[in-house]
């Protein structure tokens, strides 16, 4: 079945005669090299525009001109304070004051930035940090009320329990207190509302909170991670990642010296279920943490956690870096366990599979 762009966005954004529509994209500058993914996500963007173009006038809905930015170089950094529309230098905090729809296709993920811009601008915003043409054909083809359905029987768990527990098939396994009042966040590809805003990832599908940040948290274990073709082992205690190890002893210290000198990065931040079932693992995050568990670690606060920016030592440092365990990984999750506080559990995950 061939891809419906207009069935996606209505189905996604219920397109309406109010609608300023704009679709960004962020540049190569400097140290920050081009490569071919990059230049075909932005001609991906172009296609899509004049594409949604053709079909504005259906909906009586306005579509600006494309806006781009200079790349941020990390994902989930701040982004610039200007950015360039119809060739022109422009304050981006001007841009969402007259936008209601924004579709962002950047190399470098500005969902983090974006959400807490959403806390001040009636914005509704697909964020697609990586997208590639071929999820047109996968997890952007999903059914997206199917998803909306799934995410919402997910939600009891996460806001019924005290904590999960995770196995992994690498035969470790880690516990996440999740005895938080942080909301739980349905990213189900509805985004019909944006009074206050609303960011979603695009392709969608997964329920995620934060988990307990706090000195007193109990999460704790053995986190396992690939690192180009090396199994590394960070140690969690207190929700914070305290070392890394691996047979690879040359690569563990390496990565534990990036975290020990920016110790943001080790916050635990998101504890995750993918549920998108057209997304395939490629190897390109944005679809891949559709597909099963995922954690991640270092900032939190634009999902309503405590650690923010200003945790790290300069804007380029940081991170919000998912690791994802779904079926076709190297390391998956064969069990997850939701933990209630009468000490009884609920299988959710079963040999990678979702039971709910």
């Amino acid at each position: 079945m061939s891809f419906n762009l207009e069935k996606l966005l209505h189905d996604v954004f219920k397109l309406r005669n109010s609608d300023v529509l704009t679709v960004m994209y962020d540049l190569p500058h400097g140290s920050i090299k081009d490569t071919p993914a990059w230049k075909s996500r932005r001609e991906m963007a172009h296609e899509w525009h004049t594409k949604i173009t053709s079909f504005a006038d259906k909906y009586g809905m306005k579509v600006n001109p494309i806006v781009t930015y200079l790349a941020t170089g990390t994902n989930n950094a701040e982004l610039p304070a200007t950015i360039n529309f119809n060739k022109e230098e422009m304050p981006l905090d001007d841009l969402l004051k007259e936008t209601t729809i924004i579709l962002i296709m950047p190399t470098f993920s500005a969902t983090a930035p974006l959400m807490n811009k959403a806390k001040q601008y009636p914005i509704r915003v697909g964020s697609m940090p990586g997208v590639a043409k071929h999820m047109e054909q996968t997890a952007l083809a999903a059914d997206y009320s199917r998803i909306a359905k799934t995410c919402e029987r997910l939600e009891p768990f996460f806001t019924k329990a005290i904590a999960a527990e995770v196995f992994f098939s690498s035969g470790h396994k880690c516990y996440f207190d999740l005895n938080t009042d942080q909301v739980t966040h349905l990213d189900n590809g509805i985004l019909h509302e944006g009074n206050p805003g609303i960011v979603h990832n695009l392709p969608s599908g997964e329920v995620y909170v934060v988990p307990n940040e706090s000195p007193e948290s109990m999460t704790k274990g053995k986190l396992p991670v690939m690192w180009n073709g090396d199994l590394l082992i960070y140690t969690v205690f207190r929700n914070k990642i305290v070392g890394i190890t691996g047979e690879n002893m040359s690569l563990a210290s390496e990565q534990w010296a990036l975290f020990k000198r920016e110790p943001a990065r080790c916050n635990i931040a998101e504890f995750a279920i993918g549920v998108n079932d057209k997304a395939k693992v490629t190897g390109i995050i944005l679809e891949d943490e559709k597909a099963g568990f995922h954690f991640a670690y270092g900032r939190s606060d634009h999902f309503g956690g405590h650690t923010g920016p200003s945790d790290f030592s300069s804007p380029d440092k940081v991170v919000h870096t998912d690791i994802v365990y779904a079926k076709d990984c190297e390391i998956k999750c064969e069990q997850l366990d939701f933990i209630y506080a009468d000490n009884t559990r609920e299988t959710v995950i079963k040999d990678c599979e979702l039971l709910a």
